[in-house]
């Protein structure tokens, strides 16, 4: 049986080795395949490590729930909040609550340390990809086509009226729009494949103690973020900051769905006030 205490170095670097395939490959659909393959492996493994908790003796050190501050970038960046989207996607289908710094320079992670070191290891990869597809889909110029609903006030007959027209998509819309929606279909696909393995390991063959393991671990993880989050308020993410794009956004769905991984570089950030975000 696993061992709770264990660093699960040997698990992050297999999981590593997929997303240097994935990047390696220009086939969609293998993309695809080693993404899988990735949150795959790292759902087994949690799921094995709360096996290894449930049967720890109350005399042993079991493992409990931590926060760790994860940064996002620095005050003032644009796109912040899409960045933010997309690890609170990542964690919420790999048992990780989440609180978001005001700023949104930070996130702060809940979660036993093997899931948060999940989290930062996807995030990492997926992050370059997100914005490298996005710079390609700007300097293309297809943003072009995209417009953006507005509301404009017009004088007729000495009364003013509104109404609502389609106009050019600005660049920063387009491209907050495109990001939006890449990190909501990889949340999407995520969660597809932690469902996938669950229903496995719980399945009317196997042991229920997994089911119940599984529990203890969900409801250990609500009482720690109960006690320890100082969040006031539910984070909306970027959508109240930018105006409709359908085109970006299919663009966006679009290279989520076929997202090959990459290295992200360090991002610095400053701890600000918290929102609650969604995860676990």
């Amino acid at each position: 049986m696993t061992s709770p205490n264990a660093v699960p170095d040997r698990m992050l670097t297999r999981i590593g080795g997929l997303l240097r395939k994935a990047e390696a490959t220009d086939n969609e659909h293998e993309a695809e395949a080693f993404l899988a393959a990735a949150q795959r492996l790292a759902t087994r493994s949690s799921i094995d490590l709360a096996v290894a908790r449930a049967h720890v003796a109350g005399r042993e050190r079991r493992p409990t729930p931590v926060q760790r501050v994860i940064p996002i970038g620095e005050p003032g960046k644009k796109g912040l909040r899409t960045y933010v989207q997309l690890f609170v996607a990542i964690a919420h289908a790999n048992d990780v609550r989440c609180d978001v710094a005001r700023t949104s320079t930070q996130v702060y992670a809940y979660g036993f340390d093997t899931d948060i070191d999940t989290c930062e290891a996807l995030y990492a990869s997926l992050l370059v990809q997100m914005v490298r597809a996005s710079d390609h889909y700007i300097k293309s110029g297809q943003y072009r086509t995209a417009t953006v609903e507005k509301i404009v006030s017009e004088k007729r007959w000495g009364r003013t009226v509104r109404r609502r027209v389609q106009a050019p998509a600005a660049p920063v819309t387009a491209r907050l729009n495109f990001q939006m929606a890449f990190a909501a279909r990889i949340g999407r696909r995520l969660a597809e494949v932690k469902s996938e393995v669950e229903a496995e390991a719980v399945a009317p063959e196997t042991a229920t103690g997994t089911a119940l393991a599984l529990r203890d671990k969900e409801l250990e993880l609500t009482d720690f973020y109960g006690r320890t989050s100082e969040a006031r308020g539910t984070w909306r993410g970027p959508q109240a900051s930018a105006g409709h794009s359908a085109a970006a956004r299919r663009a966006g769905d679009r290279a989520g769905q076929a997202a090959r991984l990459g290295t992200s570089p360090e991002l610095g950030g400053a701890r600000g006030q918290l929102t609650s975000g969604a995860g676990g």
